[in-house]
């Protein structure tokens, strides 16, 4: 099923060859996909291919990055965060085991120290037990001095200074502040009695590859780095309100640096390329983008090929979500394929 809404004439030549390529992939045998186009505050064209339905969630993996970041700028905005505090001014446990000097900053740079960090989905739901686990975490290098992707780690504890900081559970933070002024659904935090259709790994990857990827549990948590569930047109809308801060959710200058103000160009050591990271995105050509041949579209990219961004030369937005396999090349080129077709859109 497709929607179209107000397709600018500059964007409609563009859908075609999208399409094309959604449908292909599923010829090619992917089991459901979502596409989203968006643009002036407003979704331009979606569809679901395959086993997809329009009202089908996707898990969106590590593209909940930025939404979790996003909330944290509202705490910045109020004065209560200053991100140049060490971690243990808002948190004493995360001070222990050599981290003291380990700054907020540097946290969402993933240049913290930390990138493996554990921390178990039954954990992470139980504050005392995450702050329990926290305070054994060690360094694996100087705070500042590296960046290194912190899959999950960097985002708990941007989770935990969301709920010392507001007195609420940090998905619930989200919900209220961000997702629901935006007209969203909750993303963060499913119970379980409400996953039934959310598309996540195919059912042919091995019982090994679905023990890793524990989606209820990730989902019903609400994993702050990799846990949400969203249609593509949601993504696409959350990236319009990064472009348009519709009713100023943010502090313009907030949102400006978050969205633009590429604070660490260290290289990552998988892709020796810049990390090109704000407070929040990956902006232009860095680490893990499918958005290479813009030098200023930001966003991020999630495992299974999950992408969602904001071209801010064009003003569009695009979200590219796979129910596919959690294989690192696959999914990745057909996502970089589909974002080269949507750069194109507008210009």
């Amino acid at each position: 099923m497709t929607a179209h809404l107000d397709i600018a004439p500059m964007i409609a030549p563009m859908i075609a060859p999208l399409k094309a390529a959604a449908e292909a992939a599923i010829d090619d045998g992917l089991a459901a996909c979502q596409v989203a186009v968006a643009q002036n505050g407003r979704v331009a064209w979606t569809q679901s291919f395959g086993a997809a339905e329009p009202a089908t969630r996707f898990w969106i993996a590590s593209a909940t990055k930025p939404i979790v970041a996003s909330a944290l700028w509202l705490l910045i905005d109020e004065g209560k965060l200053d991100i140049t505090r060490p971690v243990a001014h808002y948190v004493p446990e995360f001070g222990r085991s050599g981290k003291e000097h380990v700054s907020v900053e540097q946290v969402l740079l993933m240049t913290g120290g930390f990138p493996d960090a554990p921390m178990s989905p039954a954990d992470g739901a139980d504050p005392a037990l995450r702050r329990r686990q926290m305070a054994d975490w060690t360094l694996d290098h100087a705070p500042g001095t590296q960046y290194v992707y912190h899959g999950m780690s960097a985002h708990w504890v941007l989770a935990e200074l969301i709920e010392t900081l507001s007195g609420m559970p940090f998905g619930d933070f989200v919900e209220a502040r961000i997702t629901r002024p935006l007209g969203l659904p909750r993303v963060l935090g499913i119970p379980r009695s409400e996953q039934t259709g959310i598309a996540q790994l195919s059912a042919a990857a091995s019982p090994e590859v679905r023990d890793q990827y524990d989606y209820a549990a990730k989902i019903e948590i609400g994993e702050p780095g990799g846990g949400a569930v969203m249609t593509a047109a949601e993504l696409a809308l959350f990236y319009q309100a990064l472009l348009h801060n519709p009713g100023e959710i943010w502090r313009p200058e907030t949102l400006a640096d978050g969205v633009g103000n590429v604070r660490c160009t260290l290289p990552d050591p998988l892709m020796n390329l810049p990390a090109n990271r704000t407070l929040g995105v990956v902006v232009g050509p860095g680490f893990g983008a499918t958005w290479m041949q813009s030098a200023t579209a930001f966003g991020w990219p999630g495992v299974g090929g999950q992408v969602g961004f904001a071209e801010p030369a064009t003003g569009v937005s695009f979200a590219f979500l796979q129910m596919g396999e959690v294989d690192l090349t696959a999914p990745f080129i057909r996502a970089v394929q589909m974002t080269n077709l949507a750069l194109g859109l507008g210009r």
